[in-house]
């Protein structure tokens, strides 16, 4: 039987590899239900996610340009979905 294996996305932009590398490292998830993405405030998942930018940058790109970006993208999610109802308390 043939066997294939699932293949990642081509990631075209910087922001889109940013975007993958802090989904890949836990710091954010996506909401279930809507599809935005939410910080998941985890400081040892955003650790990782910079350990990950400066070891292993996009081709072309310095190490110090990768972790500007995967923090430019961190700064700019919130922890919430814009589109769910908030919490009650």
């Amino acid at each position: 039987m043939l066997m294939t294996k699932e293949r990642r996305p081509a990631i075209r932009t910087l922001r889109g590899w940013a975007i993958a590398v802090t989904q890949e490292a836990g710091a954010i998830r996506e909401c279930e239900e809507h599809g935005w993405m939410q910080d998941r405030a985890d400081p040892h998942a955003r650790d990782r996610a910079f350990r990950l930018a400066r070891q292993n940058p996009p081709a072309g790109i310095s190490a110090d340009e990768a972790l500007a970006e995967v923090r430019e993208v961190l700064d700019s999610i919130g922890d919430t979905c814009p589109e769910c109802p908030p919490e009650s308390v």
